[in-house]
């Protein structure tokens, strides 16, 4: 008589209600953290070549228009200030600073569950960016974003499991004043979702008032001090090889605020940076060597997360090419060189030229999410609703990034190894006097949750089942999450009589 395949007691519904719990977060198939790192493009050979010729570059070449404060910082450090302006990084102050910098930065978020620890090979994905478009995926059209876009951006990203942070995605182009700008896009992030924030200051002296607000927020500056929930998105530096001078002004008040900073590199090979994928990684490893040396300047310690950010360009058209091959490469390469120098590191991902969420975004976005999350990159930028080269957001797009990202951090997770996903013992009961498959066992059951991610909006029906249900679309699909999500109160909104304080200090444009 053929043996009964062993099930789950309860039958089928005491199945289906054990799959819908969730599942305690170190037994779920994907998360935080996980540890990547399998796929090194480059040799250690090569490492030592890309590290030795960075420090001719800054030795030889250095760069130029540091501001006054931070020459002062630099050369207080061991830099030397040439005739020419430049100031040069001796080989000794590099590897100095180096062998001091931080192993390991928490980011934090405003709930302590969303704390990011950035050391080894850990893996995080969230957005970036400074989208001037919105993409409205169910009309096909751009227009320009706003703070209302924005907020709606944190509120979306904060019920979605795989965006680990939120680094400001978009541009209020509604809010005219700079400064009314840098306090409302702390504002709108902040009071749509408790993860982890990235923005920027448009001058140094706003960074006062966005501290204020911070500080607020957090329920006064010690508290702020102790887990600074908002980091600061620094492009310090110009590419070729220049400081770029009133954001080093802004860093610097940043640092003394107690924010993390981003230095970020992000020069356009064959423009900006060599055209070269080897010679674009080793301009942005230069440049944030010295944002290093900067930072430690002001502060020895500071957290700071090494940013190289090349882009690719398309030499046929002046095109960006954030969605090609070759931005999976430099991004991949640089998140080699991270771990090269074991510093907590960042790069860009996901990002795709495609003007709306469709095949060719699909294609791109995958492409270099998978191969920065197999490098074991920190910090993965820009990877989800990022289309048209940086220039437009797409909420849409953001959500299905979601179960893209969930994928992503499958093929990060990897292939485990033990004698119980080995199977032998399953294969011999299954095949001698079994039921001669796998279906309804009692371990296909008991680890299907844990081993596999299963897509929210990824169609694996049959095409007659997706015929009897109407043919969904993918886009709507996504469209009606967006909907239900913007219908609910922000979980993260600030209690009524923080808000009201807020508002009475500063000019909120989002309505109470």
């Amino acid at each position: 008589m053929t043996q009964k395949t062993k099930t789950r007691s309860g039958g089928r519904s005491a199945r289906r209600a054990a799959r819908a719990a969730p599942l305690a977060t170190h037994l779920r198939p994907i998360r935080p953290g996980m540890s990547g790192g399998a796929y090194t493009p480059l040799t250690p050979a090569q490492m030592d070549r890309i590290h030795a010729t960075a420090l001719d570059a800054l030795e030889q070449i250095g760069l130029l228009d540091a501001p006054a404060s931070g020459i002062e910082y630099m050369t207080g450090a061991g830099a030397i200030l040439g005739d020419d302006g430049r100031i040069r990084f001796p080989r000794a102050l590099i590897e100095d600073t180096i062998a001091r910098a931080n192993r390991s930065i928490t980011l934090h978020g405003r709930d302590p569950a969303h704390d990011l620890e950035l050391s080894g090979h850990r893996v995080h994905y969230g957005t970036a960016g400074a989208a001037v478009h919105l993409v409205e995926a169910d009309g096909r059209n751009y227009r320009e974003c706003g703070v209302r876009d924005l907020h709606d951006a944190a509120r979306i990203a904060d019920t979605l499991d795989n965006i680990h942070f939120l680094q400001r995605p978009m541009v209020c182009r509604d809010i005219y004043d700079n400064l009314e700008m840098d306090i409302n896009s702390i504002y709108a992030c902040s009071s749509g979702t408790t993860k982890h924030i990235g923005t920027s200051f448009t001058l140094p002296e706003y960074v006062k008032h966005g501290v204020e607000l911070l500080h607020m927020i957090a329920g006064g500056e010690d508290k702020w001090r102790a887990r600074p929930f908002v980091s600061n998105t620094n492009c310090f530096v110009v590419p070729p090889m220049k400081f770029a001078t009133e954001s080093c002004q802004v860093m610097e008040e940043c640092i003394k605020a107690g924010m993390p900073v981003l230095l970020l590199s992000a020069g356009m090979a064959g423009a900006t940076a060599p055209s070269t994928v080897a010679g674009a990684i080793v301009q942005a490893v230069s440049e944030c060597l010295a944002g290093l040396v900067y930072v430690n300047a002001v502060k020895p310690g500071h957290p700071a997360v090494f940013g190289t950010w090349p882009f690719g360009l398309d030499l046929r058209t002046g095109a960006m090419t954030g969605g090609s091959g070759e931005q999976a490469l430099l991004t991949a390469g640089c998140s080699q060189m991270h771990k090269y120098y074991d510093l907590p590191g960042g790069a860009a991902a996901g990002i795709s030229d495609s003007k709306l969420p469709d095949m060719q975004a699909g294609w791109e976005q995958m492409c270099s999410n998978v191969m920065a999350g197999l490098s074991g990159l920190n910090m993965v930028y820009e990877a989800a609703g990022m289309h048209a080269s940086l220039l437009g957001f797409c909420h849409e797009s953001l959500i299905l990034g979601n179960d893209l990202i969930g994928q992503a951090l499958r093929c990060v997770r990897g292939i485990e190894i033990t004698d119980e996903t080995l199977a032998l013992e399953q294969i011999r009961e299954v095949c001698v006097g079994g039921p001669g498959h796998y279906l309804g066992t009692e371990q296909t059951l008991g680890r299907m949750e844990q081993d596999h991610f299963y897509p929210t909006f990824g169609d694996r029906t049959s095409p007659k089942e997706w015929n009897e249900l109407g043919k969904p679309d993918l886009i709507e699909r996504a469209t009606r999450r967006k909907e239900e999500i913007l219908a609910q109160r922000a979980a993260a909104r600030f209690d009524p009589l923080l808000d009201a304080e807020i508002r009475t200090r500063f000019n909120i444009h989002l309505p109470a």
